[in-house]
């Protein structure tokens, strides 16, 4: 019997969204069964404040064997020495790496938002610009990392710390030009791998490791496990401090059901077969990139090495939300994003992040990114013609019924 008819209505009507849309968030992916029934098993009764073996709380001892495994996995993963596994996300990960590092007020630089950072990276808005002093640094007029202009800005601000790793950039991040950087001006190196560390960990993107001081990220993006953070480093004194920072300093009681839905993820990532689809995530998004390029799109740096493209509509009639609206209606889910040297709004923007982790979770390979490039080359080139959209709304309604989503869950 069930007890919530609302809330279990809307869970049906989310996973018939998630099957009937082709999910190209860049951010988002299709995790596995496993890691959803972990994620949803008893282990979510249990409070356990503290670390493996120094717990404040009675009864650990079974739930001290999922973070172990969890925190084992994740280095055998990432080939670290120290891996903390409890933070709650991403951001919180990035908020641990900076209390273990920093004292509020000095001195931080970062990828800016518009040119393909993250808030938690020193934007105003965001505790990392509000807690410390942020300075940022872009990309150059043709969308990369310039890093002698990085470097002079190094110079010019002093950090005590330089974040590196994005949310909307496409090309491959230089981490050990970034940590030559660092040791010039005496900084600590910080890699917010969240979106790439798929990527990382099938070799198909060069790792933060060892020029990063700090190597944190996300666990779902394109790992595919649960949401969460995770934060790594191979110095014992620095692997001391990221735990203070974390429980007691940011967290309580860690999520010991979501560190088990990790552990899951992370025998998924060890496995095999992991490099095959991080390698159809690549060859997907590129070739995602050259049809829009050869329907007459921009494309932020011209192209792609990941999994990840930034269509760049600044010289457009239509902004970065039309777009979104009007893919939304044809049943492709995107977000606006903001384009380097950003003239609108941020609620507006001049940009669409698409991404092809999800779509390749499913099965889908080049001859349907082929299909769903010039399904999104008709919509936004008729954003307002209804009958139009109607019909690019049933061919993406059969690339999904080709590639169904969790065939054998029910729900």
């Amino acid at each position: 019997m069930i007890f919530d008819t609302e809330i279990n209505e809307i869970i049906k009507e989310e996973f018939k969204r998630q099957n009937e849309n082709l999910e190209m968030i860049a951010s988002e992916n299709f995790t596995f069964p496993e890691v959803m029934m972990a994620t949803g098993s008893i282990l979510t009764n249990k409070y356990a404040e503290g670390y493996p073996s120094k717990r404040y709380y009675g009864g650990c001892e079974i739930v001290d064997k999922a973070e172990v495994l969890a925190i084992e996995r994740c280095k055998k993963l990432f080939n670290c020495n120290y891996a903390n596994v409890q933070p709650h996300s991403g951001s919180q990960a990035n908020q641990g790496a900076y209390a273990a590092l920093l004292n509020p007020g000095d001195i931080i630089l970062g990828m800016d938002l518009s040119a393909g950072g993250h808030l938690t990276h020193g934007s105003k808005v965001n505790a990392s610009g509000k807690v410390y002093t942020s300075y940022s640094y872009g990309v150059d007029e043709n969308g990369y990392l310039n890093y002698d202009e990085i470097e002079k800005i190094a110079l010019e601000v002093k950090p005590k710390l330089i974040v590196c790793g994005a949310s909307a950039y496409a090309r491959i991040i230089d981490f050990e030009r970034f940590r030559k950087i660092a040791d010039k001006v005496g900084a600590f190196l910080l890699a917010d791998i969240a979106h790439i560390a798929g990527l990382v960990v099938a070799n198909l993107h060069p790792s933060p490791f060892p020029h990063a001081h700090i190597v944190t990220s996300t666990t779902h993006k394109t790992l595919r496990g649960p949401r969460g953070g995770i934060i790594m480093t191979n110095d014992e004194e620095l692997a001391k401090k990221i735990n203070s920072a974390i429980f007691p300093n940011l967290q309580g009681g860690p999520l010991m059901h979501i560190i088990a839905a990790k552990a899951v993820g992370f025998k998924y990532n060890l496995d095999e077969s992991w490099k095959t689809y991080a390698n159809q995530v690549i060859k997907n998004c590129k070739v995602l990139a050259d049809e829009l390029l050869k329907e007459g799109f921009k494309l932020v740096s011209g192209g792609t090495d990941n999994h990840l493209l930034l269509m760049d509509f600044s010289n457009c009639e239509f902004s970065g939300k039309d777009a979104q609206i009007a893919l939304e209606k044809a049943g492709i889910t995107a977000n606006k994003n903001s384009v380097p040297n950003e003239k609108r709004s941020p609620f507006i923007t001049s940009g669409l992040r698409l991404g092809t982790a999800a779509l390749s979770a499913r099965g889908m390979k080049e001859e349907e990114m082929k299909v769903i490039a010039q399904t999104i080359s008709l919509v936004l080139k008729n954003l307002n013609n209804d009958e139009i959209i109607k019909k690019a709304k049933e061919t993406t309604l059969k690339l999904s019924e080709n590639f169904p989503l969790y065939k054998d869950l029910k729900c």
